[in-house]
């Protein structure tokens, strides 16, 4: 929670955060930020054949999150599917964190043109 003191000495709450300080952190490590996405997505970890099949719950130029109860542990190589009604969008991707029965933090290789077209169409257009 972040608390800001008022003019004249009193103090208050003014803005409240919720996010927990590692949460928090996470956002400001960023390089692009991201927007709630909600997808289907499937997440095959190369060297274990392991293939998990989750939820996007958001999305930037330079990766997403994963929701999943099985995340993967930090530093895996991932091939990483997300599909929505219209549109297919794949690349490599790593795993940067996760969260113990909540999900997992992805960061984008290299996209291929198609799919960075399909990113690029789904996320806002730059103000």
């Amino acid at each position: 929670m972040r608390k800001f003191f008022k003019p004249g000495g009193a103090f208050g709450v003014e803005c409240a955060w919720f996010l927990p300080k590692d949460k928090i952190m996470d956002q400001e490590r960023r390089r692009a930020p991201r927007i709630p996405f909600i997808a289907s997505a499937e997440v095959l970890a190369e060297s274990a054949g392991t293939r998990l099949a989750a939820r996007i719950s958001d999305i930037s130029a330079t990766g997403c999150y994963v929701d999943t109860i099985n995340p993967l542990v930090d530093g895996t190589a991932v091939r990483l599917k997300i599909l929505t009604a219209t549109r297919v969008f794949e690349a490599p991707a790593t795993v940067v964190y996760s969260h113990t029965h909540l999900g997992m933090g992805l960061m984008f290789g290299e996209v291929l043109p198609n799919s960075q077209d399909v990113l690029q169409n789904w996320l806002p257009a730059a103000n």
